[in-house]
């Protein structure tokens, strides 16, 4: 019999646009996860009509707060006013496009107890394309991020990421909110920038693709456009976008204003 987590001071903070079934589909995991939250905000950027719809239907099973807007205003509008609808101590901030494995459950129990032991964390990772550069062990699954006074690797600017993490719901008060009218992208970073310059500490998931999977279907596929330079594999543009990473970032850590 499968066991039934409860998680009465988290809120399952789910950010959307235009993709109702992935919403469904992380939802109705959750679900079948046995997983039930002290509350559940679906902040939506202006979604089609149809999607709203769909949204709407979904509420009838699932019971969450959809928050929503007349018109789309990027990441940041659509998480700052999906943060402001929490109401419990931690917020599970997740986009509609991932869902939950079996074993995410457990790790959130355990996550939960370490931020309550342990006030100085604000936030704690998941999930990453790539492995967080410098990191100190903490328990047999997860590790602290670091970031070294040798740090070279310019990868330290992601201490934190949107991808799927938990945080205290007072988050805003340390690091300021989202920067609104940019692209995703910039959005992400301007508040990575500002992670590390307010001292933000968190613990990252050795394994850290194995608890939640990215599903962009051809129905729903992602709506975020990047430049064709910024994802291209040609060498000689990944060496110059390294070395302008590499510049840009140190940079920014320090000089960039927020």
């Amino acid at each position: 019999m499968q066991q039934n987590y409860e998680f009465p001071d988290v809120t399952l903070l789910v950010t959307h646009y235009n993709r109702s079934s992935s919403l469904e589909n992380l939802l109705a995991s959750f679900k079948q996860l046995n997983c039930k939250f002290g509350g559940i905000v679906v902040s939506d950027d202006g979604s089609q009509e149809k999607h709203i719809t769909y949204m709407k239907d979904l509420q009838k099973e699932y019971d969450f707060r959809l928050i929503t807007t007349p018109q789309n205003k990027g990441l940041g509008n659509n998480i700052n006013k999906g943060q402001d609808a929490v109401q419990t101590p931690f917020t599970l901030y997740i986009q509609e496009d991932f869902e939950p494995s079996q074993e995410f459950p457990a790790h959130l129990v355990d996550s939960l107890k370490i931020l309550r032991e342990h006030p100085e964390f604000d936030i704690v990772r998941y999930y990453a394309y790539l492995r967080y550069p410098y990191l100190k062990p903490f328990t047999e699954a997860f590790s602290e991020m670091v970031i070294p006074a040798w740090a070279t690797n310019y990868n330290k600017i992601y201490y934190y990421s949107d991808h799927p993490h938990l945080r205290r719901s007072t988050f805003f008060e340390k690091f300021g909110r989202y920067a609104e009218g940019i692209h995703p992208d910039k959005t992400e970073y301007r508040m990575s920038v500002a992670f590390i310059r307010n001292k933000g500490r968190g613990l990252f998931y050795n394994d850290y693709q194995n608890l939640f999977y990215q599903k962009n279907s051809e129905d729903e596929p992602s709506t975020i456009a990047r430049k064709s330079w910024t994802v291209s594999g040609n060498p000689i543009l990944v060496l110059l976008r390294d070395i302008y990473k590499q510049i840009k970032f140190n940079h920014d850590i320090y000089f960039m204003r927020l």
